[in-house]
């Protein structure tokens, strides 16, 4: 007997794949500078970068703002999910980043609209990734839960991707640091669901202060 297909995971898949057409790939959240300064040179050191910015700023900031952008898009609330956006797009550690984040989120709003999901953040002036992942997961059923796993998998996927070629280091090294990062991502979103409001922020002056540099980045191959 055929089981239904769950349209709701067919659309999460969708929206953490690689092939969603907002620009990931080109961006590597300052873990160019890293390896650039000598931080990141291998697999160890780049598996230890990317848990430890998963664990001081993405879990305590953009997973459970994810959470809050979700809550607000399923209640019809565009002002708390407009909020919750100014909120992250002025926690972002630089320039670069922040300009990250709002051409994603633009991209990713204008696909929306493209697909027949009108309204939501496309008037804003600037919409966070972060708000229009959100917005498709209200309009797509998608539970939250699901989608912020979901979510903090593309960013961990996105970053192992970037280390393999600026390291570089092979596929299976990839794999590897995929197979120890999963794990970290199913207790981040666990510990991300739990935070209230109080606790939100993030405090990475290493990640700051190397993200900034890599503006002005003599050869680099993604831009940020």
């Amino acid at each position: 007997m055929k089981r239904p297909i769950d349209i709701a995971l067919a659309r999460l898949l969708q929206l953490a794949s690689p092939a969603l057409p907002v620009g990931a790939y080109s961006y590597s959240q300052a873990l160019e500078a890293a390896i650039d300064a000598g931080i990141v040179r291998d697999a160890a050191s780049a598996q230890r970068w990317i848990g430890d910015v998963l664990e001081l700023t993405v879990a305590r900031m953009e997973a459970p703002l994810l959470l809050r952008l979700c809550e607000a898009w399923r209640a019809g609330d565009a002002t708390a999910a407009a909020r919750w956006n100014a909120l992250f797009l002025a926690g972002r550690e630089s320039a670069e980043l922040r300009a990250e984040s709002a051409q994603m989120g633009y991209s990713l709003a204008r696909l929306l609209a493209e697909l027949g999901e009108s309204g939501g953040p496309r008037q804003w002036e600037e919409v966070s990734f972060p708000a229009a992942f959100a917005y498709a997961v209200a309009c797509w059923n998608i539970e939250p839960d699901k989608a912020l796993v979901a979510y903090l998998w593309a960013w961990a996927d996105n970053q192992v991707m970037a280390a393999v070629k600026a390291v570089p280091l092979g596929q299976t090294d990839g794999q590897r640091m995929l197979l120890a990062l999963g794990e970290q991502v199913s207790e981040v979103a666990a510990r991300a669901a739990a935070l209230d409001d109080e606790a939100l922020g993030n405090f990475a002056p290493g990640l700051a202060v190397l993200t900034a540099r890599h503006e002005t980045q003599y050869s680099r191959l993604f831009r940020s």
